[in-house]
């Protein structure tokens, strides 16, 4: 018994300490990002366009461009990734193929960005002719989180207790009656967060808005969704990496980094506040 005890406080200690190895990680990180960056942010810096071939100005084009891109990703992807995970929990009839396509979705979702950035340069950049633009780019990332948020919709419909839907049914309700007033109610909590915080992951990613639309440096913002972009990702990248004079773009990037930081943490918690509210609706 004593050994037992002994064996159980060192493996509490162990996940201690796991945790706070991960929260000092994040809050060195976080300090070294807002020493660098919080000096840099002001009206100017946010509402004005890039000057002296991004040595200096704003970032306005780079942030208008990041929202663009989620909006529509978000508009392509939510609705596809939703409507799939309902057919495959509660429509499909269990199967082979069945089990062939949730096996897909699984193996989707671990597969690189750099192999989604290709396959949206070969698809709809040279095969449909759409080009290096807005659209090219939010459609590759849409496919690269379809998968993602397939998953986490279908583990939130899982989640679901199963007589949910025999008491529905029961009463006359349809199948899609059954789905729509009584399962999606309480699935949507978990169907949002994840779907959201699948877009918070491809605001950040460069490598497929590289081969499909994001352009480093533009004078002007893009008058359709069929013109290239700026994007925070994209320009964060190239200054860090490629700029001629790294001392005096540092604090533009520290900027940029703090902003796009500033995007991602306002998405979670977006999807915080969904959850939370639909948890106290509906009461589970």
């Amino acid at each position: 018994m004593k050994w037992k005890t002994i064996k159980e406080h060192i493996i509490y200690s162990l996940l201690r300490l796991s945790g706070l190895f991960i929260v000092c990680t994040l809050a060195i990180l976080l300090f070294y990002i807002l020493s660098g960056g919080i000096g840099k942010i002001s009206w100017e810096f946010l509402t004005n366009f890039p000057t002296n071939g991004m040595m200096s100005g704003g970032i306005f084009p780079m942030i208008l461009g990041t929202l663009s891109l989620m909006t529509l990703t978000m508009l392509i992807a939510l609705p596809l990734g939703i409507f799939s995970a309902i057919y495959l929990v509660e429509y499909a009839k269990p199967g082979r193929f069945t089990n062939a396509i949730r096996l897909a979705v699984h193996n989707l979702a671990g597969v690189p960005s750099i192999v989604y950035g290709l396959v949206g340069l070969g698809l709809f950049v040279v095969f449909l002719g759409l080009g290096l633009s807005l659209v090219s780019a939010a459609l590759t990332l849409a496919i690269m989180v379809l998968p993602i948020i397939i998953a986490s919709s279908q583990e939130a419909l899982r989640a679901v207790p199963q007589n949910i839907r025999e008491g529905a049914l029961a009463l006359g309700s349809t199948k899609w009656e059954t789905t729509c007033h009584h399962v999606l109610p309480y699935a949507l909590p978990g169907m949002l967060t994840g779907s959201i915080l699948a877009l918070s992951r491809a605001a950040g990613e460069t490598a497929p808005i590289i081969m499909t639309g994001a352009a480093f440096y533009m004078t002007h913002l893009p008058s359709s969704i069929f013109d290239e972009f700026m994007a925070l990702p994209y320009s964060i990248y190239t200054l860090a990496t490629q700029s001629s004079n790294a001392e005096a773009t540092r604090p533009t990037v520290f900027g940029a980094i703090l902003v796009l930081l500033l995007i991602v943490l306002c998405m979670n918690l977006v999807a915080i506040i969904v959850r939370n509210y639909y948890r106290r609706k509906y009461r589970w």
